[in-house]
Parts: C-alpha cells; sequence; structure tokens
C-alpha cells in the first residue's frame, strides 16, 4: 500500500505568526521560529518535522492570510 506524505510550504513572508497553523497541525509537525523574525517582525511558522507531515491541509485551511501551500506526495 502507497503511503501519502505531505509537503508544507509556507511564504515566510507573509506569515504573522499567528500560531493558528501550528495548533490545527494533528501531527505536531509546524513550529515558530523562536529566534529568527521575517522582514515584518513577525516569527513565522516552519516545519520541524517534515518526515511526519501526511498532507492533511489543516493548517492550510486555517491560515487567516493564506500562506500556506500543502502539496502530497505518495511513497510506493
Amino acid at each position: 500500500m502507497a503511503k501519502v506524505q505531505g509537503v508544507v510550504v509556507i511564504n515566510e513572508e507573509r506569515c504573522k505568526g499567528c500560531e493558528l497553523c501550528v495548533v490545527a497541525c494533528p501531527a505536531d509537525v509546524l513550529q515558530l521560529q523562536s529566534m529568527e523574525v521575517n522582514d515584518r517582525g513577525y516569527h513565522y511558522a516552519s516545519m520541524v518535522n517534515p518526515e511526519q507531515c501526511i498532507g492533511c491541509a489543516s493548517c492550510a485551511l486555517v491560515c487567516p492570510d493564506g500562506c500556506i501551500e500543502v502539496y502530497r506526495v505518495i511513497n510506493k
């Protein structure tokens, strides 16, 4: 059976660090950068456990600024 893995692409410059995506992720894939900020001065979200992403797109659905795109990759 093929395994589906997700890839999250975050527009770091548009992210305002609201953390809604981090809370919505059932696989604990996302986290806010604690040491880095974008040009607007916000700590932005990033993938910290990419191998655990299931491609559910919950993070993209709750993002108020549309900063997140989720792609699914099928591994055979």
